[in-house]
């Protein structure tokens, strides 16, 4: 499971003193700790979806956090948010392309918009924009 490799790489960036990795890390564990814990109570199993969802909210996260940064003129800061984003980027996987969706889309047998976003969330959770897949579905 993911969780594993990021409470590895944790125990990794402790050892080397990485504190720009061992922040991301830290925070991304945390969360999954909290999902975990929701999850039990709603008796539900927590996964990698799971995991991966509570990545890519972390990254858009930092990306605004760095925004700001940009804006104050605080580059300093800002580098230690990208080097915190490089890290959690590599636990996500590897995102579609548009040309990739279009022909999954072009594959399905029902292509209206919900059929359509209703089997990109189920079999491609994490791996796409859904945002993109909702525009190339709409033919925009």
């Amino acid at each position: 499971m993911i969780i594993d490799e990021l409470k590895k790489a944790n125990i990794e960036a402790l050892k080397n003193h990485d504190q720009e990795a061992r922040a991301s890390l830290s925070v991304a564990i945390n969360r999954y700790m909290q999902v975990s814990i929701e999850n039990k109570a709603n008796k539900k199993e927590t996964t990698d979806a799971d995991v991966v969802r509570i990545l890519t909210k972390l990254s858009k996260e930092l990306d605004e956090e760095k925004a700001g940064y940009v804006a104050a003129n605080r580059t300093e800061q800002a580098a230690a948010i990208d080097k915190q984003k490089a890290v959690i980027l590599k636990f996500l996987p590897k995102m579609m392309s548009e040309d990739e969706i279009r022909k999954e889309i072009a594959a399905l047998p029902d292509k209206s918009i919900p059929s359509v976003m209703r089997y990109f969330k189920e079999k491609h959770a994490g791996q796409c924009d859904m945002g993109l897949v909702s525009k190339i579905a709409r033919g925009q």
